[in-house]
């Protein structure tokens, strides 16, 4: 069974082009668009996921996922949270819109 939501236009019109066509990384969008999904679009701050579960749900490889959280980060579009070095991290999906 499938949900629909309401995707925020600027992730369409800004932020696709900008990390697909300029940063030439579609990974890291397919990952922000997927946390925002699973947070923003719920109406959550943040939510808690190991990298495994995120390539499992995004289809990304384990490795693909760990260089679009760098990126991510790097470009102030996601905050990691990490209680401890080996806890499951929790990601606040940031906005520049």
């Amino acid at each position: 069974m499938s949900t629909a939501i309401s995707i925020d236009g600027h992730l369409i019109d800004v932020l696709l082009p900008d990390l697909v066509g300029h940063d030439k990384r579609p990974a890291a969008f397919i990952l922000y668009l997927w946390l925002w999904v699973m947070t923003r679009g719920v109406g959550r701050k943040s939510a808690f996921f190991s990298h495994r579960m995120l390539s499992d749900r995004t289809g990304l490889s384990k490795s693909a996922v760990q260089r679009a959280v760098r990126w991510l980060e790097r470009r102030q579009l996601l905050k990691v949270e990490r209680r401890s070095p080996t806890a499951v991290p929790g990601y606040v999906v940031l906005s520049h819109a």
